[in-house]
């Protein structure tokens, strides 16, 4: 199984840095995992958020936030829209789907109608 985030939205932040105190840089990531087998691709409803600085090239964990940073953080948080979780069959899955179908039907016909194959 293949998992990987996907960037759903960035959004730059005019708030001061903790770390370097510049006022660019600050950017503030949503990420949604994104998940691949061989069957199947699926969007998860697992969201994860970044904050990060350009400028010094840290990422800014919470415990480090400012006030400010946290009201924009939680506004950003309400203004953000997931994509909708979601599965895709790929080929290989509706090929075996339709295989076991037909060996079920099989099987039924040769239990309950033998005389329509002509197994009597």
């Amino acid at each position: 199984m293949n998992e990987k985030l996907i960037t759903i939205k960035e959004v730059s932040l005019k708030n001061n840095c903790p770390e370097c105190y510049s006022t660019e840089g600050l950017i503030l990531t949503f990420k949604q995992k994104f998940k691949e087998t061989n069957l199947y691709k699926s969007i998860t409803s697992d969201v994860v958020d970044e904050l990060a600085c350009t400028k010094c090239t840290t990422t800014i964990y919470p415990v480090s936030w400012t006030d400010d940073i946290e009201r924009v953080y939680d506004y950003q948080k309400k203004a953000f829209t997931p994509k909708k979780a979601s599965i895709k069959l790929k080929r290989l899955a509706w090929v075996l789907f339709i295989a076991i179908d037909l060996i079920i039907i099989s099987i039924i016909l040769i239990v309950f109608f033998p005389g329509i194959l002509g197994l009597k």
